[in-house]
């Protein structure tokens, strides 16, 4: 994939959907192994993760519009302040989808993280019915109602609310949903986003290096390189899911994003070793059945609706 695939308008028209798969595949995959990722930088502070991971994608994203030569998008910006504000709110909210996720792996909670992009689809679903007077299908409907039972589930046998899981859910479901009505293409989007983060974390980067604290000052340069490596593994991704996004059709998107939550789910058991208490079986099976339910749903509409333009020709 060039750096011009990835970084082209969201408006343009699809091109072959056997690459939109690789990439999209690919980009979830990715994803779904940042838990091993973190655990490279597993004794850094959650927030000096996010802040480093901020300050090194702005300067990769710097270096991929030097080449691209794209910058006229921001002299436009200067005349639309609701744009502004708008990618403002989704910069804080993937800040925090950020942090809640490096600080969930960092205290062995990856597959409570997991299960916050299993219901991730369904939160869109909700949101979009809320926000965008989208009407649902029953179907649909269905599949959020089962997940909706499923996550009361977990919360009576846990005794409390999974936050993590929905705090993730709701922050990228939100974001999303910013991002789709947004003005900006998948680049320019996530430089503004990274723009408008980037100072206040190299301000508390500078700061903590000038006492002689934090990793600049005190860690081993393998660790910095590590956290370095977040910039460009953070953006490169993202791109990738931009590129393939706009390649395939959302029903083949939305059976591809599982490949994310099942792969962190894996790991968690498998690999971290994290306690999977036989009671919260239920739950995560009433998740998975909503999963089942919506893709297969999504699979079928899909398909008359191919059917139907056939037999219009």
């Amino acid at each position: 994939m060039s750096l011009k695939d990835a970084g082209q308008s969201d408006h343009e028209v699809p091109v072959p959907r056997g690459r939109g798969i690789a990439y999209a595949a690919t980009a979830y995959t990715v994803w779904g192994l940042f838990p091993l990722y973190f655990l490279q930088v597993a004794q850094v502070a959650a927030l000096e993760v996010v802040f480093h991971r901020t300050v090194w994608c702005l300067v990769f994203l710097l270096v991929v519009m030097l080449l691209l030569r794209r910058w006229a998008w921001m002299g436009e910006l200067r005349h639309q302040p609701r744009v502004l504000a708008a990618f403002a709110l989704s910069a804080l909210l993937l800040s925090v989808n950020w942090l809640v996720y490096v600080w969930a792996v960092q205290h062995q909670h990856v597959v409570d993280a997991s299960l916050g992009y299993f219901i991730l689809p369904l939160v869109n679903v909700a949101l979009g019915f809320v926000f965008l007077r989208e009407r649902p299908r029953p179907g649909q409907w269905l599949a959020v109602a089962v997940a909706a039972a499923g996550v009361l589930w977990l919360t009576l046998q846990t005794g409390r609310l999974p936050w993590i899981a929905l705090a993730l859910a709701s922050s990228f479901g939100v974001y999303g949903l910013l991002r789709k009505v947004g003005k900006l293409g998948a680049l320019e989007g996530l430089t503004l986003e990274t723009l408008m983060l980037a100072p206040s974390a190299m301000a508390v980067l500078a700061y903590w290096t000038w006492n002689g604290e934090g990793v600049l000052a005190q860690g081993r340069p393998v660790e910095i390189a590590w956290l370095m490596l977040a910039g460009p593994l953070t953006a490169v991704t993202l791109l990738l899911f931009a590129a393939g996004a706009r390649r395939i059709p959302l029903a083949t998107l939305g059976i591809l994003q599982y490949i994310s939550p099942s792969v962190q789910f894996g790991l968690g058991v498998y690999v971290f070793g994290e306690a999977f208490e036989p009671s919260r079986l239920l739950g995560f099976v009433l998740i998975w059945a909503a999963l089942l339910v919506y893709s297969l749903e999504g699979w079928w509409n899909s398909q008359r609706g191919s059917a139907a333009r056939v037999a219009r020709l």
